[in-house]
């Protein structure tokens, strides 16, 4: 098992002096080439990420030592040690190999591996996040307060209007908008296309409508395919289906484009058409987040961490008009910061989208993350809680 350090590795002369690029530090005094049987390289913690405290890892040779190829690590020489257990372990910039066990009374520092969650993982991670969250309850006040009046422009008179769903994944939030699409057109046929690449979710979502008596003149069809691929598969068919209402709900962090994804689905709007995207506004504690810790994180699946004001900003581009209602929405993550506690380490993965964040991560990257989470601009207090900001931006954009 990794450990976490307890003291260096004592070995004599340690040098910290300056290196030229591409030379190891003066204490290995060797080429890229020719390591020394054993050193330790001091590695600076990343940008923002440690708050000075430097990543230790062992190498050993025959493979260059990476402070050999860079101006940023000290490697400090050690005397040859009896062989033991090696094993590779990846990081961000290179593949090295670690002492498991120490050769004397020391322990090696060493970083587990960082990664991003799987799909899988990220469904497991979101229940979590919805069963302590109000964005559900964030976005049934916008359908209460706004999209009736969006609802009762759209099909200009039409005896059948067509909806399509991006990334609609298990449904909810879709036949909560299907249903106020009925009471403000009675009697008219509604076309209900749905883009969703996750099968689960697909069936979940053919089961929800089975279940439910009261969607009358409403039909389904599900397309089980990523955004762009729906949008290949239309351009390659040559036809171009125009839809009354489209809807994007908090997908467009995982698109690989989103000026182009965005250009594409406006230009499926019939007249008088509405495109809806729902997005993490600037003012919640994502933002925050973000901007600080992001480059200290393994990425998205595209490496997307977008806010409302970078989804305007393509809109003013395009030239495309647009209206934005901003909604208040919070997170207890109290759990958080509970040593141990299984429902904490399952939102911290979901806040910075790693698997086991907790016992992957740098310790003092974990120390920095629930300091900043606790700050005002991410969360609040409340009866005792921690509620993190998780505001939301309703984009209404014209055909």
């Amino acid at each position: 098992m990794y450990k976490e350090v307890s003291k260096l590795p004592e070995a004599g002369g340690l040098s910290t002096a300056p290196v030229a690029p591409g030379r190891c530090r003066q204490s290995c005094g060797l080429t890229p080439g020719s390591p020394p049987p054993s050193c330790w390289v001091e590695w600076p913690a990343r940008s923002g990420a440690a708050g000075g405290h430097a990543n230790i890892v062992t190498w050993l040779g025959p493979s260059p030592c990476p402070a050999a190829v860079s101006q940023h690590g000290t490697c400090h020489t050690m005397d040859p040690v009896p062989e033991m257990k090696r094993n590779r372990f990846p990081s961000m910039n290179f593949e090295a190999e670690i002492l498991t066990a120490p050769h004397d009374n020391s322990e090696l520092y060493v970083i587990p591996s960082m990664r991003s969650l799987t799909a899988e993982e990220y469904v497991e991670a979101f229940k979590s996040f919805l069963d302590h969250s109000t964005e559900h309850q964030c976005m049934d006040e916008f359908n209460k307060k706004e999209l009736p009046n969006i609802m009762a422009g759209l099909g200009n008179g039409k005896s059948t209007i067509n909806v399509l769903g991006v990334g609609s994944g298990t449904g909810e939030q879709d036949l909560k908008m299907i249903r106020i699409l009925q009471a403000a057109h009675p009697g008219v046929l509604i076309d209900n296309e749905i883009v969703e690449p996750n099968p689960q979710h697909v069936a979940a979502y053919k089961e929800l409508v089975n279940q439910a008596p009261d969607l009358e003149n409403v039909s389904f069809s599900w397309h089980q395919l990523t955004s762009s691929e729906y949008e290949q598969q239309v351009k390659e068919k040559g036809a171009h289906k125009k839809f009354d209402f489209i809807h994007m709900i908090q997908m467009l962090y995982r698109v690989e484009d989103i000026p182009s994804t965005i250009k594409f689905f406006h230009s499926c709007l019939d007249h008088h058409g509405k495109l809806l995207i729902i997005i993490l506004s600037d003012s919640s504690g994502w933002a925050s987040l973000w901007k600080k810790y992001r480059h200290c994180l393994p990425s998205t699946d595209s490496g997307h961490y977008i806010t409302s004001n970078g989804i305007t900003d393509i809109l003013k581009r395009l030239g495309i008009e647009y209206r934005i209602y901003e909604f208040l929405s919070g997170w207890d993550i109290t759990e958080c910061f509970i040593d141990g506690d299984p429902v904490g380490g399952c939102m911290m993965d979901f806040l910075t989208g790693t698997k086991n964040f907790l016992g992957t991560a740098p310790p003092s990257l974990r120390q920095q993350l629930q300091e900043a989470l606790c700050q005002p601009e991410c969360s609040s207090k409340k009866d005792g809680r921690i509620i993190f900001s998780n505001n939301l931006s309703m984009i209404v954009v014209d055909s």
